[in-house]
């Protein structure tokens, strides 16, 4: 399936690439998302038309991502779990622990945007997270686990 893409995919293309991908990727992820569209004739014309309108968007985009990574930017929270005396919680804290964390101490952040490579945190302690903000803004964010009582 051929598309042409509406914005930059990582691993994928720039916008305005006309790429190759598998039809359920194209049809269920990127056509439904806004990121692409069909590379027919009329959507290629369309798009050439609609260059500029796009390019805006995605300056938009990519500012307000990097005014958020400032927000970000030596940030740090702090989250009680139950732990046992070793250390070891109770539990786990995963990246929907993280997002309403920052976001109840007035930071807005979809856990979707929390990257835990290493999966959830089981261990008290203070720990680096990568936060996606865009495709092309990362940053990294300061969480510490300490025990509840």
């Amino acid at each position: 399936m051929e598309l042409i893409l509406l914005q930059n995919v990582k691993n994928l293309g720039q916008l305005g690439d006309k790429v190759k991908v598998k039809p359920g990727y194209g049809r269920n992820y990127l056509v439904p998302q806004g990121m692409a569209v069909a590379a027919t004739a009329g959507n290629l014309e369309d798009f050439e038309k609609r260059r500029a309108e796009y390019e805006e968007r995605a300056r938009q985009r990519l500012a307000g991502a990097d005014a958020r990574r400032a927000q970000f930017e030596e940030a740090s929270i702090t989250i009680r779990a139950n732990a046992s005396p070793e250390g070891k919680l109770f539990g786990s804290v995963g990246p929907r622990e993280i997002a309403d964390a920052f976001t109840a101490a007035g930071t807005a952040l979809d856990k979707r945007e929390v990257v835990m490579a290493d999966g959830p945190l089981r261990q008290i302690g203070e720990y680096e997270v990568q936060v996606h903000l865009h495709t092309d803004v990362d940053t990294t964010v300061k969480v510490i686990i300490v025990p509840e009582h």
